[in-house]
């Protein structure tokens, strides 16, 4: 027990510290984009393609979002010497230089995924010779939901997104460790940053009469566009075969500089919005302190999808809330102008359940960033509604699919 809860504070520091990395290397990009807008652009390319080479020379194991590669290792059926490689130190090490490079580049990726992974590993190899104690599946699944806790400053949504995403079918005495770990974890993370709510606290006076009309529109919404990044990421890097991704696996390189020409394009299509995990953006549409919902939801979108299927680490979660702020605002701005902020959240759950297929943690991580109760009944509406139509699009979770595509490969997929 006393190991657990010290790899715990350990896993929690790591993905505080971690947060602050990222924070720096957006504001390092920001500015460079105000000094240099013309150089911030064409670092993208360059900056893609060293990601990707270092990633396959060096660590092919932290490439991607890193929630696939731990659901992966946390199967029981999948024992063999690749098994845990997903999740060791050295990949966690790897996996922070290498987000926070493509942050300082300006890519449109998040460290939510990654912190899962660098979380996972913590608590995987520092409890790798503990005997009579929950076991190896335990604390991967344990740390990888204190990853998502830590991040996002949302504890309720660790233990769901644990008991949603990342085992499905665990033991009983596995319940008690994922709670512990990310309560300790957590509370680490919460006395290093304070208390915070992720896009800051919206009150108790959320139109709930609007929400509920706009949460059947927005769910099918998310559930359409979610539904096609994910059937999009997964044509390029799931595990069917096509000329795309023949090709992505022989010239890793180059089709990754030209992952980064399509994210340089969306970032001068879009002035810039389409930079870095999108919190900024979303946080002012959510407040009302912006428009151009369309113009960040469209360009990010193409910008969060060359970036996932470039092959360099990256995680999908904050831009895929900063795409979902984007419908919910742009529709605001039209059919929804009567829903105001409640679009906006409403169009971060439909999106975020849309692309992971997960609506239990979209709805809960929603309620939690906004400290908003009223609204968990509309966000639940929302996030299943577009649970259900993105399947119709993309039958297999994507996570789910890509772990299955790490559980076959002893390197990374595509």
């Amino acid at each position: 027990m006393g190991l657990i809860v010290v790899v715990s504070v350990l896993a929690g520091l790591a993905a505080a510290y971690f947060a602050r990395l990222c924070d720096w290397a957006m504001e390092a990009q920001a500015s460079l984009y105000a000094a240099r807008p013309e150089f911030a652009v064409m670092l993208l390319p360059m900056g893609f393609a060293v990601a990707v080479w270092l990633t396959r020379r060096f660590a092919p194991e932290a490439a991607g979002s890193g929630i696939p590669q731990v659901i992966a290792a946390a199967e029981q059926r999948w024992r063999g010497r690749w098994g845990g490689r997903r999740v060791t130190l050295r990949t966690a090490a790897w996996k922070v230089v290498l987000a926070a490079w493509m942050l300082i580049c300006g890519a449109s990726i998040g460290r939510e995924g990654p912190t899962v992974q660098v979380a996972a590993g913590i608590t995987r190899t520092l409890t790798r010779g503990l005997t009579g104690g929950p076991g190896r599946r335990a604390m991967i699944i344990a740390g990888g939901a204190a990853g998502v806790a830590a991040a996002f400053n949302t504890p309720i949504a660790g233990v769901v997104f644990a008991l949603e995403e990342l085992g499905r079918s665990f033991e009983r005495r596995t319940h008690t460790t994922v709670i512990l770990v990310v309560v300790v974890a957590g509370f680490t993370a919460y006395a290093l940053q304070g208390d915070y709510a992720y896009f800051g606290a919206l009150g108790r006076d959320s139109d709930l009469r609007a929400a509920w009309l706009a949460a059947p529109v927005l769910g099918v919404v998310g559930g359409l566009t979610g539904g096609l990044f994910s059937r999009a990421l997964a044509w390029v890097i799931g595990p069917r075969d096509n000329p795309l991704t023949r090709w992505r696996r022989g010239r890793p390189v180059l089709f990754a500089f030209l992952c980064g020409l399509v994210a340089a394009v969306c970032a001068l299509a879009s002035g810039g919005v389409t930079f870095g995990a999108g919190y900024h953006e979303a946080r002012a549409l959510l407040h009302g302190d912006a428009g151009g919902g369309l113009n960040l939801a469209g360009w990010k979108f193409m910008a969060t999808l060359a970036a996932a299927v470039s092959g360099a680490p990256g995680g999908i979660f904050a831009p895929s809330l900063a795409i979902g702020a984007g419908l919910g605002g742009a529709l605001s701005e039209t059919y929804l102008a009567f829903a105001g902020r409640e679009a906006v959240v409403l169009g971060m759950a439909g999106y975020l359940s849309g692309v992971v297929q997960a609506p239990l943690t979209s709805a809960v991580i929603l309620m939690e960033m906004t400290r908003d109760p009223g609204l968990v009944a509309p966000l639940m509406l929302t996030s299943l509604l577009a649970r259900w139509v993105s399947a119709l699009i993309m039958p297999t979770p994507i996570y789910h699919l890509l772990a299955e595509v790490w559980r076959l490969s002893p390197r990374q997929p595509g």
